[in-house]
């Protein structure tokens, strides 16, 4: 059947949306719909299946697929006649890419994006993939023929799509059951030997998780290093400071602008996949200002600098929120905007471009199809105080070189769950590198998240997603967990007791709206979500941390900061409800057991005395690598609730006054920095 190229370019409805990533294809002669009723409503009155391709503006393959498929008159005019077409963007939607993406994995195929997944109009998916070329290579069918096939398929084998339909369904059903264990005691023994398993699977020679590609897992590595500071296993730290340094030395990071890309595509961390995320950038900063109060690494605090100035610099969004990405791709080339060819570096750097090239690897060859990523991966230890001063001067002038050239893709959509990561990490890498521009910054978004981004009605309803003075879609859970974790950091940073009542506020709707009364756990969707075929519930970290995972965290906080045991067992019952995935898959786990050390083994610290006083105490506190900490500036006179385990304890004399607390015990006062210092070593 020959299908006529002729389309209607009006009929591509994506012109109204506000995502980036969808307005990049609202010129497509695709017959685009955004997910919604009407495309819906549509599929089923024409008796079409849905053609769902999910992606999102800073993805290099999604790209790839626009250009040459959906741009493409034949191709547009086949999905047109044969399909309803809905593009959506991962980031405004994760909830409907977790359904789909677990489909697919369910189909036996990686996930990834651009995802195709072929739907009936019910939305229950019977196939799919991911990139599709417009005709067939890479030992990939074409897209035209994966259309056509599909569709003969649809009309002319119904009994095959309703089994499909039913295996997937059954399929998913059983993979959103949590694996509950209330018995099972996630104690230290299992998380060091969570740790040791990991550890055999970390490249001892460039760091990271295996080979090629390589992703920055700040969440393992920050499961490897509580477990070295736990049990003195320098392996597991050792492991880690590797990764940090090959990472912040090599291609991965952006060594003029700072910045880390979301991964390598090879094992060195040369190549790097050019997007940048706030999430990775925000997961990053917080993993780096850990080690480094531990290290004290004058390289890992560079790159914390660097990366919080790039933050400031080139995320501030709308009123002070944080942007999402920035685009692989400009001109439309991967990595156009960072390399540099040898050339280059020597106009602008005249006779001071062989110290540059030599420390930073510039090749006549260069590294990347001609050209060069800036790398120190040579030698990834710094040079002396003179040659890192004249190495910055020379980076700075091909900074403001590069500045000229045309940027890639800027993504300025504010997510609530992304900002949360950026906030919290922020706000205690300001207080550790004493930095009050990026406390100031992180204050800020979150106020900005908090006013702008809370739906009417007063009941502290997040949405997900901002742009164009639009709120845009219900927040899930990941986004109420991240923002709580946010505010509680923010606490620990400016002690505005606003910021601890707006946490709990959000685990009220989180309790209300969200959690399993059946099984446990919180659904990644809220009781009132419309459209979706199920609620996904897991622990699993993704390229994010879980939202289960975390909200472990902040329940433990609310429990040591308030005293109140509701949070604890509520805790202990979120805990319950996975424990058994331990047993099943620990590699997508390391943020719901990170959360369950801190859960089991706290150190609150209480500060009484007002900031001048109790700055010296501060520094002790801060300038230690204490992952579990949970700290309290309580000003003289204020009283802490009565559950909490210093209530009724106060200053001794004039002098500041530390209590160090475990549990519902806390120390002898001590009034002198050293002597915390002492004690906070003993624990």
């Amino acid at each position: 059947m020959s299908v006529s190229p002729s389309f209607s370019q009006s009929a591509n409805q994506l012109g109204h949306e506000t995502s980036p990533y969808l307005l990049q294809h609202k010129g497509n002669p695709v017959h685009w719909m955004a997910w919604g009723p009407d495309a819906f409503v549509q599929a089923t009155a024409q008796n079409k299946p849905i053609l769902l391709s999910v992606g999102y503006a800073a993805c290099h393959w999604c790209h790839v697929m626009a250009h040459e498929s959906f741009e493409n008159p034949q191709i547009a005019a086949v999905m047109n006649e044969l399909f309803v077409s809905i593009k959506v963007d991962r980031e405004e939607r994760p909830d409907i890419d977790q359904i789909y993406q677990n489909a697919l994995a369910l189909l036996g195929q990686s996930g990834g994006w651009p995802l195709t997944m072929f739907l009936t109009p019910d939305r229950e998916p019977f196939w799919g993939g991911t990139y599709f070329p417009p005709a067939p290579r890479y030992g990939r069918p074409g897209f035209e023929e994966v259309l056509r096939g599909v569709a003969a398929a649809y009309r002319r084998e119904p009994e095959t799509i309703q089994h499909n339909v039913t295996m997937l369904k059954d399929a998913l059903g059983q993979l959103n059951q949590n694996q509950a264990r209330q018995n099972q005691n996630i104690d230290a023994s299992m998380l060091d030997h969570v740790a040791e398993r990991l550890a055999q699977e970390m490249d001892p020679v460039h760091g990271g998780i295996g080979r090629a590609p390589k992703f920055p897992q700040a969440g393992v590595f920050t499961l490897l290093w509580r477990a070295g500071l736990r049990t003195g296993h320098q392996p597991y730290r050792d492991a880690v400071i590797t990764t940090l340094t090959r990472m912040s030395q090599g291609g991965i990071y952006d060594h003029l602008g700072g910045g880390f890309a979301r991964y390598a595509v090879d094992e060195a961390w040369l190549t790097p996949h050019f997007e940048k995320m706030l999430y990775d950038n925000a997961q990053l900063i917080e993993l780096l200002t850990l080690v480094w109060q531990d290290t004290h690494t004058p390289l890992f605090a560079a790159r914390v600098r660097e990366t919080a100035a790039w933050v400031l610099r080139e995320m501030v969004a709308e009123e002070g929120g944080f942007a999402s990405t920035l685009d692989a791709d400009s001109e439309g080339e991967e990595g156009k905007f960072y390399v540099w060819r040898e050339a280059e570096i020597d106009e602008l750097l005249g006779s001071d471009a062989a110290l540059f090239k030599h420390w930073y690897s510039v090749t006549p060859q260069g590294n990347f199809e001609g050209a060069t990523i800036l790398n120190r991966l040579d030698t990834t230890a710094l040079g002396d105080i003179a040659t890192e001063a004249s190495l910055a001067a020379l980076r700075q002038v091909l900074f403001k070189a590069r500045a000229h050239r045309i940027r890639p893709g800027w993504d300025d959509k504010i997510l609530a769950d992304w900002n949360g990561l950026m906030i919290a990490a922020l706000a205690n890498a300001g207080m550790v590198f004493e930095e009050p521009a990026w406390i100031t910054a992180a204050e800020r978004a979150f106020r900005f998240v908090r006013g702008h981004m809370t739906e009417d009605g007063g009941d502290n309803r997040l949405g997900h997603s901002w742009r164009a003075g639009q709120l845009k879609h219900m927040a899930t859970l990941d986004d109420y967990a991240s923002m709580a974790r946010a505010a509680l950091m923010l606490y620990e940073a400016l002690g505005d007791d606003s910021l601890l009542a707006q946490a709990r506020a959000w685990v009220t709707v989180l309790d209300r709206h969200y959690w399993d009364e059946t099984a446990g756990g919180y659904f990644f969707t809220a009781d009132d979500a419309a459209g979706l075929i199920l609620r996904i519930k897991n622990a699993h970290d993704t390229a994010t941390p879980s939202g289960n995972g975390a909200m472990v965290a902040v329940l433990a906080r609310l429990y040591l900061l308030t005293g109140e045991d509701a949070y604890r067992r509520r805790a202990d019952e979120l805990v319950a409800a996975f424990a058994g995935e331990a047993a099943r898959n620990i590699f997508p786990l390391a943020g719901l057991l990170n959360a369950i050390d801190l859960l089991h083994d706290p150190l609150q610290v209480v500060l009484i005395g007002d900031a001048a006083q109790t700055y010296a105490m501060r520094r002790v506190v801060l300038e230690r690598s204490l992952p579990n900490r949970v700290l309290s500036v309580i000003p003289t006179g204020v009283d802490l609730p009565a559950t909490h385990p210093a209530h009724g304890k106060g200053r001794l004399g004039e002098a500041a006054t530390a209590y160090v607390c475990a549990g519902m015990a806390c120390s002898l006062p001590v009034t002198d920095p050293q002597a915390l210092a002492a004690l906070l070593t003993r624990r």
